[in-house]
């Protein structure tokens, strides 16, 4: 990676079913990274990435989007789009948004695409900064493509390549 920047991750685990170690917490630090180099940011950013299960992405999901069942990921972004393009060339440290991720879900996607729980996870992950730096799967047909080659494109920079699939 070619990181000039700073980047700062809080973390918060609000889920007891998945153990969280150095290791995932630095394959999400990966991840970040790598979608930020590939989108040319690299300026200092922050970014909050939040471990639950089934049942507290389910409340999240139902509080925020109105849908009352679990999902594998959500994204919170904090800027719009005027103010990611200001972040491109801002030297202060730029809150991009809070990303949730369910690992009970990311594990039972591993399983049922029989790939690994950490190429689930960082997978959700990347997807999910894609939603923060103004990416939406959910606009339409060309936007969908678009997000799935990015997607791919990163995960095989990471050296974890996966067919895209779309993932909520």
């Amino acid at each position: 990676m070619h990181r000039k920047m700073r980047l700062k991750i809080y973390f918060e685990n609000l889920q007891d079913k998945v153990e969280i170690t150095y290791k995932l917490k630095m394959l999400i630090r990966l991840a970040v990274e790598t979608t930020l180099d590939y989108e040319g940011y690299d300026n200092p950013f922050e970014v909050s990435v939040t471990f639950t299960d089934n049942e507290g992405i389910r409340q999240y999901n139902k509080k925020y989007r109105n849908i009352d069942r679990p999902t594998d990921v959500l994204s919170f972004p904090l800027l719009d789009l005027d103010d990611r393009e200001r972040c491109l060339s801002d030297e202060h440290m730029n809150a991009l948004g809070d990303i949730v991720i369910s690992l009970e879900k990311a594990e039972e996607q591993a399983c049922e695409y029989n790939h690994s729980f950490q190429r689930e996870t960082a997978f959700l992950c990347v997807h999910s900064m894609l939603h923060l730096l103004g990416y939406d799967h959910e606009l339409g047909e060309e936007d969908d493509m678009r997000m799935r080659e990015k997607q791919s494109d990163i995960m095989n920079i990471m050296g974890l390549g996966v067919k895209s699939r779309e993932a909520d």
